[in-house]
């Protein structure tokens, strides 16, 4: 599969997810905003985690839906949702699939050692699913109130 670009349909995909199996064609209707983040309980993507869930009733209010994906398994998504106490569901991506086909799977390096990983990535897409607007190399600081204001303008 290519990374899908702005302006541009995002192809049908379904995941395993915290609320049973999530399709692209549920959030029909709605904006969607869809987060990729490396790990569950690591101190930056619950940071950016519970940023989505504490803005989660403005991202309502916008009519935009909110998912986040990483390459957990389903059963620590559950964990994670739980403890977060989250609003939205969190899908697995343990194949990668969804993640290569946004092109936020990469090799990164960390201390000097490369390994493979999920780039922290943010993705708009409007109420067709067509890709509006991509973060790519996410800084978790103020970076919620950035999606959220570019979703009420949708």
């Amino acid at each position: 599969m290519s990374k899908i670009e702005i302006g541009k349909a995002v192809p049908a995909f379904s995941l395993p997810g915290t609320g049973g199996k999530w399709k692209l064609s549920d959030a029909k209707g709605k904006h969607l905003v869809i987060y990729f983040y490396p790990r569950d309980n690591t101190a930056g993507c619950t940071t950016e985690t519970t940023a989505f869930r504490d803005s989660y009733g403005q991202f309502k209010k916008a009519g935009t839906q909110v998912i986040g994906i990483s390459a957990d398994s389903l059963k620590s998504h559950e964990n994670f949702k739980a403890k977060l106490d989250l609003p939205f569901d969190l899908l697995a991506d343990e194949e990668k699939l969804v993640c290569e086909l946004f092109g936020v799977y990469k090799e990164k390096s960390m201390y000097g050692r490369k390994y493979m990983g999920i780039e922290r990535s943010t993705f708009l897409l409007d109420d067709k699913g067509v890709l509006q607007h991509e973060w790519l190399k996410v800084r978790v600081p103020g970076h919620v109130a950035e999606v959220l204001a570019m979703a009420k303008k949708l």
